[in-house]
């Protein structure tokens, strides 16, 4: 059955219309949780205006050979961030001409670990992640994600972004704040498809994983 949707988190409520934000998150003004050092992109990192590759050409957000799957591509920007773009079809609505919220949220993921993955260059999980909807996503839009790196403790790498519609200065529709973890090769050995880790590999044959 369908469901009207609800565009609200955990602290972070909005009026039936206008959409206007109520309560500014508490998580959010507190981002990162821990104390962090200032990360440092990799000195083999991709430089501004460098496109970035599809890392999995079956990734659901990235690949370019699952038809429904959502495209994003990725450029590396100025300050070390990295924006990537999502074009809605209709093929990703949850409510009639309106991007499905679970889905926008895929979309960050892979934003958010893309930019993680390649300004380190080293295989990042996704341990957390949080997204804030300011305004709904129409159909046939693109979003624009900015993200950037927070900070790295350990093995724990948290970044921020947020989702512009049409430009990457234009109005502001998603936040979103993510924990990453990064990992050896023994973890997708473990948990995923063996055969299919070869492409996987090829692909970022130079990044810093260790064995």
């Amino acid at each position: 059955m369908w469901r009207w949707p609800l565009y609200a988190t955990t602290a972070t409520f909005f009026s039936q219309a206008p959409v206007s934000v109520m309560t500014v998150s508490a998580i959010a003004q507190n981002w990162p949780p821990v104390e962090v050092e200032v990360p440092a992109p990799h000195p083999d990192a991709p430089s501004p205006g460098a496109e970035l590759p599809v890392h999995y050409s079956h990734c659901f957000g990235c690949g370019d050979e699952v038809e429904s799957g959502l495209r994003i591509r990725s450029t590396v920007g100025d300050g070390h961030v990295v924006v990537s773009t999502f074009t809605v079809t209709k093929g990703h609505q949850g409510a009639p001409g309106l991007a499905h919220g679970g889905l926008l949220t895929c979309a960050f993921d892979e934003a958010l670990g893309t930019a993680a993955g390649h300004l380190l260059r080293v295989p990042v999980v996704t341990a957390k992640l949080e997204t804030d909807f300011r305004q709904p996503v129409p159909v046939g839009s693109t979003l624009y994600i900015t993200t950037k790196l927070d900070g790295v403790a350990g093995r724990k790498v948290y970044v921020s972004a947020e989702g512009r519609l049409d430009a990457s200065d234009g109005p502001l529709a998603v936040e979103a704040r993510a924990l990453f973890v990064t990992v050896g090769v023994e973890h997708f050995i473990e948990h995923g498809d063996v055969e299919q880790l070869q492409e996987l590999g090829e692909r970022h044959s130079d990044w810093d994983i260790n064995p």
